[in-house]
């Protein structure tokens, strides 16, 4: 899988399957390494731009994920 940004890493095993625990952790992980806003609001953008498969999709396209 070609991920966008692999250098961040969340892991999301553990944390509560909610879709705004899983926003938050993918957001505060790319806010933590550097990315501009703009890209950090184009992934929230998107990730909650569909149910939670696309969710999911979505933050294991844009982020490494453990």
């Amino acid at each position: 899988m070609n991920v966008k940004f692999p250098e961040v890493r969340v892991k999301l095993t553990g944390v509560d399957g909610n879709a705004f625990a899983i926003l938050y952790a993918v957001s505060s992980a790319m806010e933590n390494a550097g990315l501009d806003e703009d890209v950090v609001e184009e992934y929230m953008n998107e990730a909650m731009n569909g149910d939670y498969d696309h969710l999911l999709a979505t933050t294991m396209n844009t982020v490494e994920v453990f």
